[in-house]
């Protein structure tokens, strides 16, 4: 039995439109034998509705749905918020419907904090490498807006990796300069760049992780069955101090237990 802390992305399960859909979720979780969850916390785009949605999930129906999660035994490693905009995932760099964008990311920011788990990643879409670049500036005003939200409630938004190199997300959090700009780290989506060197580049803004894969030949997230280097990349993440949660994710929808719970099984070697 190794050392790392391993959860779950939650909505690998299947969604939670409703306090049911939850339990049944957090079952899920308990029958793989991880020790936490990462509940997905907005409503969907496409009229996709959650049960956490900050907006729904007010006053005491927070503390109630902390007390369910930790009923089963899990603890909470943080929130996913991820909105979509005109341009695709994300959309903090979209100016078309960018204020309710941003608002929803600051009330998820809100319930992460009460819930006792003060981080909420997100893909905030493709941040551009030149400063110059008209979308930068859109990325750079939203998410400033969002981490000084984050300072205010504390809770830390954390930038999920994989739209684009490492260095031009490094250089973001840098402009930004605030304690509450943080990265969610995944392997399987830093494979074209370098899934090991970015956490160097990355070190001190790493606040949480997923745990996925992808095989070249299947296309499965499967930990441990693809291309991500894990002993390099764990080793990597160790170096740096890292000692937050591995939230193993598969969003592929088939024998989805399974196949978490044998991530589980391999990163327990570590």
């Amino acid at each position: 039995m190794g050392s790392l802390k391993i959860g779950v992305a939650l909505w690998s399960f299947g969604g939670t439109s409703t306090e049911d859909e939850l339990r049944q979720r957090l079952d899920s979780a308990v029958n793989v034998s991880v020790k936490a969850v990462q509940p997905w916390c907005v409503d969907g785009d496409g009229g996709g509705v959650c049960v956490l949605d900050p907006d729904r999930c007010k006053g005491a129906k927070r503390s109630e749905m902390r007390k369910l999660i930790e009923s089963r035994g899990l603890a909470i490693s943080g929130f996913c918020a991820q909105l979509s905009g005109p341009s695709g995932c994300g959309g903090l760099g979209d100016e078309q419907g960018l204020d309710a964008r941003v608002e929803k990311t600051k009330g998820a920011l809100e319930l992460a904090a009460d819930m006792g788990a003060p981080i909420v990643t997100t893909h905030v879409g493709v941040i551009p490498e030149g400063r110059a670049d008209s979308a930068y500036r859109v990325f750079l005003q939203s998410c400033g807006q969002i981490v000084r939200h984050g300072e205010k409630v504390g809770a830390v938004f954390a930038m999920e990796t994989g739209q684009e190199p490492a260095h031009v997300l490094k250089s973001f959090m840098e402009d930004l300069n605030s304690p509450a700009a943080k990265v969610n780290y995944d392997p399987a989506n830093m494979l074209r760049f370098g899934p090991v060197d970015g956490v160097r580049t990355l070190a001190d803004y790493i606040v949480h992780t997923h745990a996925k894969d992808r095989n070249p030949q299947t296309g499965k997230p499967t930990v441990g069955q693809g291309a991500v280097p894990w002993d390099e990349y764990i080793a990597a993440l160790k170096s740096i101090g890292y000692d937050g949660w591995f939230a193993l994710e598969d969003e592929s929808g088939q024998q989805v237990e399974a196949s978490i719970a044998a991530g589980r099984t391999f990163l327990e070697r570590y």
